[in-house]
């Protein structure tokens, strides 16, 4: 989860460190993946903007302290539209061939507080350091031989534990031989066959930053992970056809490494890495000297997603909310997606002192959230070109291509809290409509790009 992995691939690196495919439907009623962009069923692009939801999944029993109110919030309070909701296979078959229904049960609870509050979600199969047996989480204790550990001696930083031969032996374990990765698509298959059809779930992001192992880092996302991406998703799409592939990189690419990934055979797919400042989530601070870098590191992501013929989705984006420098950090964050029409979820809807939205006494974390709940183009009838947001100003500019033969509205979310004396829509003469935490235009003139302005 944490770009602070970069020291795990210089120690390891002595190991060796298209487009989609067309839907048959012209313009399918189902989110899909057309000219470049995530759309919904009218054929609009969309932007997802969330929160990961979260941290507390991580353990037994997977769920943290969230309850209806708290999904209201992110769309309500927040003006956000998704969650990244994190699923853990320990949970869905914490004994080998066991499948936990009770655990799916709470989930599917957990998807239909979603989609009362209006919220997308795509669902991450979670893991950090392979899983439970050393202290991390994602993968049953079941699944690697009690001997490894037994042998393991845990470290400090958290990230430094990939090094330990223990672990390196577990993953390889899994990508080396085939029932391990058939139980995990197996129990991939069981979420499908319970939420496939659930209308608040749009995708799945089959693992969360997949770990190398001792793989050579040139070649594992071409010779490793893409074929089972293939596979998976083969898998999950026999229950849930409609589910879109949020497909991340190794690891390694969360550090600045190449991922070798290539065009995707399958239909639907969205680049999802990671984006973290090495310093600034490891607790040492932001300085506004590195923001051009950092909004880079988002554009060269922007670049891999256009080699893949894809969108591109920051699966996870945050920092320590004390350190020096946070909010032009998660300023950045917003700009350099802004500035490539990305979409993003922050790390995470927590209580803590460290990522977490929230103080550990349930308060908000201001000097974050002024970052994180700010307008954006939610979906846009064409295609979005990128957005600006003037902090001082007040002021948000939309650039686009409208598609003059749709009926559908474009839809600029404005969380209630940014204008307490209302705001002035700028559109050249379109047709607007505002109703609670957004404004839908209509007819927007054609330009070249067209322009939209939100401002007091």
């Amino acid at each position: 989860m944490r770009s602070a992995l970069l020291v795990v691939c210089a120690l390891l690196s002595g190991t060796g460190c298209g487009s989609s495919e067309p839907s048959d439907d012209a313009s399918p009623k189902r989110w899909h993946v057309a000219g470049g962009a995530l759309r919904d069923p009218e054929g609009r692009a969309v932007i997802l903007r969330g929160v990961n939801l979260a941290g507390a999944h991580k353990q037994a029993p997977y769920f943290g302290f969230h309850q209806p109110q708290d999904f209201a919030r992110v769309s309500g309070d927040w003006g956000l539209n998704h969650v990244r909701f994190l699923v853990l296979w320990a949970g869905i078959e914490p004994q080998k061939g066991q499948f936990s229904e009770a655990y799916l049960d709470e989930v599917a609870k957990r998807m239909d507080w979603a989609a009362a509050a209006g919220l997308s979600v795509v669902l991450d199969m979670h893991q950090d350091v392979y899983g439970e047996g050393f202290a991390g989480d994602g993968a049953p204790r079941w699944t690697c031989d009690e001997s490894h550990y037994q042998k393991f001696t845990p470290t400090t930083p958290w990230f430094m534990n990939y090094l330990d031969p223990e672990v390196v032996a577990c993953v390889d374990g899994f990508w080396t031989g085939t029932e391990l990765r058939e139980h995990y698509v197996e129990a991939w298959r069981h979420v499908a066959r319970r939420l496939g059809s659930h209308p608040a779930v749009i995708g799945f992001d089959p693992m969360n930053e997949p770990f190398w192992g001792s793989h050579s880092t040139l070649s594992f996302d071409r010779e490793v992970l893409q074929p089972f991406y293939d596979e998976l998703a083969g898998a999950i799409r026999e229950h849930a056809p409609d589910w879109v592939a949020f497909l991340e990189p190794f690891a390694g690419r969360n550090l600045g490494f190449a991922t070798s990934l290539t065009p995707f055979a399958m239909r639907d797919v969205v680049y999802s890495p990671h984006a973290y400042d090495p310093d600034a989530e490891s607790g040492k601070g932001f300085e506004p000297k590195k923001r051009a870098a950092f909004i880079a590191r988002i554009a060269a992501l922007r670049a891999d997603a256009d080699a893949l013929g894809t969108p591109l989705w920051i699966g996870e984006y945050g920092g320590m909310s004390e350190s020096p420098g946070i909010e032009a950090y998660v300023d950045a964050a917003y700009d350099g997606t802004a500035a490539v029409a990305a979409g993003s979820a922050y790390w995470a809807y927590d209580k803590s002192g460290g990522y977490g939205l929230l103080n550990p006494d349930g308060s908000e974390k201001p000097q974050v959230l002024a970052q994180v709940a700010r307008p954006y183009p939610e979906r846009v009838a064409g295609d979005l070109l990128d957005w600006e947001w003037d902090e001082s100003a007040l002021r948000l500019r939309v650039r686009l291509r409208p598609d003059s033969h749709s009926d559908a509205p474009t839809v600029i979310r404005v969380p209630p809290r940014i204008y307490a004396k209302g705001y002035q829509v700028s559109c050249g003469g379109c047709v607007t409509e505002t109703l609670a935490g957004e404004v839908q235009l209509r007819n927007v003139p054609t330009g070249d790009p067209a322009v939209i302005e939100i401002a007091p």
